[in-house]
């Protein structure tokens, strides 16, 4: 009699091998753009329209801009016999819009050399941030505007750069980072403080190209320093 074969237990074939599915690595948090105020005061819009340029140069290197103008401290009647143009349609600067702030540019025009007296009535408000040294170790510009060439484009920056120390702010010269600064082709404002622009003695002219280049640079300039800080 015939015996049957021994099966041969046969070769377990391994499972084919899903491919395991790989977690998607989490995306890195996206930081926000810093911040950045521009605080001016404009009575014929010259110093509104070099903080515009500065905006929106700001804006095209990363950084979110606020503008602000500081309280008015004249009457309408005083203001009308001056000529001063209507005010523009932007909020009206507190002290604590200072304090949220990455960093701060300061618009001033001149009043025989030295900030107009609505900048300074603002800055002279501020002392509740002072004692507790909230602006210590932000950055801080300056660009401003004189009615002649001569009329303080140094003068009127160095003399406020004394409100800056007492925050403890730190203050970020344009320095001669702008190329315009070298043109001597025509009259223009501007120094190695900051932006500048002339008004003209009766207030007639307008910001001028170079002016204008120059306080993009500043913008360029300021929003550098600011994302530096941001990410330390």
């Amino acid at each position: 009699q015939q015996q049957p074969k021994e099966q041969q237990p046969k070769e377990r074939q391994p499972k084919e091998q899903q491919p395991k599915e790989t977690e998607a690595a989490p995306k890195p948090a996206t930081m926000p753009n810093p911040r950045v105020a521009i605080v001016f005061y404009s009575m014929y819009h010259h110093v509104f329209d070099m903080a515009k340029v500065i905006a929106e140069s700001l804006e095209e290197n990363g950084i979110d801009v606020d503008l602000y103008q500081v309280p008015e401290t004249l009457p309408d009647s005083v203001l009308e016999k001056m000529y001063a143009a209507p005010k523009p349609d932007v909020p009206i600067a507190t002290p604590d819009i200072l304090e949220s702030a990455d960093g701060i540019i300061f618009g001033i025009p001149t009043r025989y050399g030295m900030a107009a007296a609505q900048m300074k009535a603002f800055m002279d408000s501020t002392g509740g941030l002072w004692q507790k040294q909230a602006l210590a170790g932000k950055p801080a510009a300056i660009f401003f505007s004189t009615g002649t060439q001569n009329g303080g484009q140094e003068t009127t920056a160095l003399t406020f750069v004394t409100q800056l120390t007492h925050h403890g702010m730190i203050y970020v010269p344009l320095g001669y980072a702008a190329s315009e600064a070298f043109d001597l082709s025509e009259p223009h404002g501007g120094s190695p403080y900051g932006a500048g622009t002339l008004a003209g003695a009766d207030g007639s002219r307008k910001p001028s190209d170079i002016e204008k280049r120059m306080a993009v640079k500043q913008g360029e300039v300021f929003a550098n320093v600011v994302k530096k800080l941001a990410r330390d």
